[in-house]
Order: structure tokens, then sequence, then C-alpha cells
């Protein structure tokens, strides 16, 4: 079985670990009639080729870029901030090979069988979060009238951000993708026109506290997909910071992805080759790794300037509020 672990201590780069593993894993598939490797083999060339072939990001962090200046606009008086990225190799690697255990773990635990090969690729066809946008805001304590709170204040900020976002983008090239989001609560802030398409995790907050509004996008001129994140700082901080981050995330991911003893062994070659891929993924030790542009003491500090671990920044900028001290109208 070809796993990623196998290509991360030679010194090459991560696009060249890209290039290996997915020929590896295509000739594989070949010999041994593997869809999902050959289904896995094209979604690691969609990581490639964003990686190697980035001038549409120019194009498209140029046009979001627009949105931004509108804010600065229309919002002076908050500091907000907009961050862009693609997806890191381990951790789209982690997310493939824990929706198939996911999916092939619960259709079983459901049905007493397993899912057709067509019902499985269909399972993991599903990234539109290789590209991601993140839009934080944050209102200056100052601006609050008597009577006023700071959390509700700066959440009816987002939620005139977000109403305002789909029709500014789909001006630009953009088509928004309905929610995959099913029976969600809809908030009395979010417009009718634009609910359809939102993602509402404030209205509908994760059972770990996660909130944050998600959009969907189809980039009609780099055709790709892509996610925007709108939040507060307040959230942003749970998210990235408190006990919703990402490595709080991961840990509870991977109690749940723990289910070997529900599949029996031997009887599904694609739950065993994910299971297997997911679980040496969880135990890798980033201080041995040999990657170019990569290093790490531990798996805590970690210089990650390839987008191995995390995701490779395509852009960040930055609004400071400059009222301070003054009333605004």
């Amino acid at each position: 079985m070809k796993k990623l672990n196998d290509y991360l201590y030679s010194g090459d780069t991560v696009l060249k670990i890209l290039q290996r593993y997915s020929e590896d894993l295509k000739q594989s598939a070949k010999k041994t009639n593997n869809q999902i490797d050959l289904l896995h083999s094209n979604f690691l060339l969609q990581i490639a080729e964003l990686l190697e072939h980035n001038e549409f990001l120019t194009s498209q962090s140029q046009r979001i870029r627009e949105f931004y200046k509108l804010m600065a606009n229309e919002y002076p008086f908050l500091a907000f901030t907009f961050k862009g990225r693609i997806k890191s190799l381990i951790r789209a690697e982690a997310k493939f090979n824990g929706y198939i255990v996911e999916y092939i773990y619960d259709y079983y635990t459901q049905h007493g069988n397993y899912p057709s090969l067509p019902e499985l690729k269909n399972s993991v066809n599903c990234f539109r979060d290789l590209i991601a946008y993140r839009i934080v805001i944050s209102l200056p304590k100052c601006h609050l009238k008597e009577g006023e709170t700071y959390a509700d204040e700066e959440i009816k900020y987002l939620y005139d951000v977000a109403n305002q976002l789909p029709g500014f983008l789909e001006e630009r090239g953009f088509t928004a993708e309905m929610s995959s989001l099913t029976d969600q609560k809809i908030s009395l802030l979010l417009e009718e026109s634009v609910s359809p398409y939102y993602r509402d995790y404030i209205a509908n907050t994760e059972s770990n506290g996660y909130r944050s509004l998600h959009i969907t996008f189809y980039d009609n001129i780099a055709r790709c997909y892509v996610e925007v994140q709108l939040r507060t700082k307040e959230m942003d901080d749970f998210a990235e910071i408190g006990p919703a981050n990402h490595f709080g995330y991961e840990k509870r991911q991977e109690s749940e992805r723990a289910r070997r003893d529900a599949i029996p062994k031997g009887e599904n070659i694609y739950f065993d080759d994910a299971y297997e891929r997911g679980i040496i993924l969880q135990q890798l030790e980033l201080s041995k790794l040999d990657v170019n542009m990569f290093s790490a003491v531990n798996n805590s500090l970690i210089n990650d300037g390839c987008g191995l671990y995390r995701g490779r920044l395509i852009l960040p900028y930055e609004h400071l509020s400059s009222f301070q001290n003054d009333l605004i109208d």
C-alpha cells in the first residue's frame, strides 16, 4: 500500500512528493484495479496544480481585494483582516482518508453492509475548501453606545458584511454554491436572498462551541472552488487558540476515526487502506521529517515554508481602525 509517510524523509520538495506519491498511487491502482486509489491520485494532482500553477491566484486574490476595499470604505471604524490559504498536504491527506473511514463506518453501522463503489467515490468527491479565505472583524470598544453589547454589535456587522459578499463576488466571476447544511436555523440578520448559500454556524453553533459563517463559491475565471469564512475576532480566537482550534479538532477526529473494531479487518480494502494511512499520519514526528523548506523542533514548534503541515498563505490584507478615540455617527 502506498502512503504519504513513505515520501517525507528524502529531502524532496512538496511538489516532488505530490508528484511521486500521486504517480505511484496511480500505477498501483491500475495493477490492483483500485478505483479509490485512482481518485486519490487525482486529488493529489489537484493540490500540486494549486501550488505549481498559481497565476490564477493572483487574479482571484485581486478580485477578493476589491471587497476588502469596499469594507475599508464602508466600515472605516472596524478593524479586520483578510487571509487566504491553500490547504496543507498533511491536512488534505488526513481529510481524504478520514472521509472514507467515516463514510464506510457510518454506512456499515446503519445498513449492515458496505457502500457500493460509486457511492464511496461520490462521498469523497466533496472537497470545496482546498482554497479558503477568512474575513475576521473587530469593533473597537470605544464605539459602543450605552446599552449595547459588544458581541451583539460585532455580530450585526458580521452579518451585514455577509449579506453583501455573495452579490459583490458574483459580479466578479464567482458563483455562490447552495449550502450543504440541512435543516439549519436561519438568523434574522441574514437576508433571505443570501441565506440559502451560507452554512451558519453562529445560529447553529457546533457542539464544541465553534461559530462562523461559511460560504462556498465557484470561481468561473480560475475554474475552482473556494470557501470563505466570516468571523468576529472572538470567534476566530476560539477557533484558532481556544477549545475549537484545529489541534483539538484533530484530536476529536482521531477518536472518531478509531473505529477499527467495528469493521472486521480484511472485509473492505478501502476502509483498511484509509484507516491505516490516517493512523500512521497521526503518529508522525515532525522533527524527523526531511522535506525541503520545512523544519520542526517538535510537533508544536514548526517552521513551515512549503505548505506541508500548515496551509500555504495566499494573502493577508489588514485594516486597522484609525478611529480609536473618535465618535462615528
